[in-house]
């Protein structure tokens, strides 16, 4: 089993998932926000979700309030703006940090295998790190790249 799927998060709903629940799956981790300029991008992310979900995709949303306090609530607010609002149907887990000493292991794991251009930072909400099936790292996607141009990249990577 590779690291990444010895790792554990809690879900919004406060259950405890396992990422050896996704083994065999392409993985998409992104730390979101409620309050962002970047939280449109739920509904592309959502729309790559659908799209690919029979072939093997899975968005992992992961709430943060350490960019200007943009994730301010609670699961509930979370889970309203998500589902209520951009009809997000992917899982959402409880709001993590992906800085600092309390850096969650999903994202500290992460980010140790690609550390991006802060190095081992993460520079704002909607960065997103796509796993493939066998576990490993592929890539880092900035916040400003939005969900519909990582689709060829995605889609490749379902038909290896």
């Amino acid at each position: 089993m590779t690291p990444f799927h010895q790792l554990t998060a809690n879900s919004l709903g406060g259950q405890l998932i396992s990422m050896a629940d996704y083994a065999g799956k392409l993985v998409l981790v992104v730390n979101t926000a409620s309050h962002c300029g970047f939280t449109p991008q739920y509904a592309g992310l959502e729309t790559l979700y659908k799209k690919f979900a029979a072939s093997g995709l899975v968005v992992l949303g992961f709430p943060c309030n350490q960019f200007g306090h943009q994730e301010p609530g609670g699961a509930d607010e979370i889970a309203q703006t998500c589902h209520i609002h951009y009809g997000v149907s992917f899982p959402m887990f409880e709001k993590v940090e992906v800085n600092g000493t309390a850096t969650h292991p999903v994202f500290r794991y992460l980010k140790d295998e690609l550390p991006g251009v802060l190095g081992g930072r993460i520079k704002w909400n909607f960065t997103k790190f796509l796993i493939g099936r066998d576990g490993k790292p592929l890539k880092r996607f900035a916040p400003l790249t939005s969900p519909e141009k990582m689709e060829t990249l995605i889609l490749a990577a379902l038909e290896t």
